[in-house]
């Protein structure tokens, strides 16, 4: 519901960003918090880690306007071989 009050702001805004070359840094940072993973013997190698790095949901927004706007591109000129 909330998408289609939005989604004119958030084209226009998302538009100019990629017009003006402009990003924000709030959209440019993440959050990575380490995990363990479960039945490891030595936790003093990294591999017995996971990272999981939480982004910006207006990011995830963006890119997936992104990868249709180039999804687009490509079907339309045969630019995939």
């Amino acid at each position: 519901m909330a998408a289609l009050v939005i989604v004119k702001d958030l084209t226009e805004a998302a538009s100019y960003c990629f017009t003006s070359g402009i990003i924000l840094k709030s959209l440019k940072e993440s959050i990575t918090i380490v995990l363990y993973k479960e039945e490891k013997k030595d936790y003093s190698l990294l591999g017995s880690y996971r990272l999981i790095a939480l982004k910006n949901t207006l990011v995830k927004v963006l890119e997936k306007y992104i990868v249709n706007i180039i999804s687009k591109a490509v079907e339309e000129y045969g630019l995939f071989f």
